[in-house]
């Protein structure tokens, strides 16, 4: 199995899995984090922001460290998605939090995943890191209905990322990140219609 055939499955998965959810779940292909650092493959928003990495047996894991640390700084949840031969010498790398699916080729229905390790939800966000997903006039926009003087709304972006983890509480910042998300227009052909769940 390649990459692409694990990641057209497990996109299939996620798109009948939120199937008739589209109001309040986008599923995206390759969200950047950290302004580029890396993408997570593909990224569920809803109540939480799921990343899943997929690792095919056609990969290595020699990113994987650095890609674990992003995702950890930013992501409630993550999950790791890998070919039987990473399975076990992946989680090495992985916080407990992390879930684990094993990809299987089967001959009658194709791939499908095998949970070897429950995902929990990530005890450790980093705020500047999660506000960093915001677009810089997203955030400001967010600064400015909190009341925020306009010295400080002419800052680079950079400063305004710091400044919104200082005076936003974490959970409210994660609601305010996730709301921008969904609501990009140039996204929103990737919520889950009924005629790509079915497909």
């Amino acid at each position: 199995m390649h990459d692409g055939e694990v990641r057209e499955a497990l996109r299939r998965k996620l798109l009948n899995e939120y199937h008739g959810d589209d109001a309040n779940t986008l599923v995206l292909d390759e969200l950047g984090l950290r302004h580029g650092t890396c993408r997570v493959d593909i990224a569920v928003v809803n109540g939480y922001l799921h990343g899943y990495e997929i690792k095919s047996d056609a990969d290595t894991l020699q990113r994987l460290p650095g890609q674990v640390s992003v995702y950890s700084a930013v992501l409630d949840r993550a999950t790791l998605v890998v070919g039987e031969k990473h399975a076990e010498k992946a989680k090495a790398y992985l916080p407990d939090w992390w879930g684990v699916e094993v990809a299987l080729e089967t001959p009658d229905i194709g791939i499908e995943f095998d949970t070897v390790q429950l995902l929990k939800t990530n005890p450790a966000i980093d705020p500047v890191a999660l506000a960093e997903l915001l677009w810089a006039p997203e955030a400001a926009e967010i600064l400015r209905r909190l009341g925020t003087a306009q010295s400080v709304l002419r800052k680079p972006r950079a400063a305004l990322y710091r400044h919104l983890a200082q005076v936003v509480e974490l959970k409210e910042l994660r609601d305010l990140v996730r709301q921008a998300l969904k609501s990009r227009a140039r996204w929103r052909g990737q919520r889950p219609p009924s005629s790509d769940a079915g497909s």
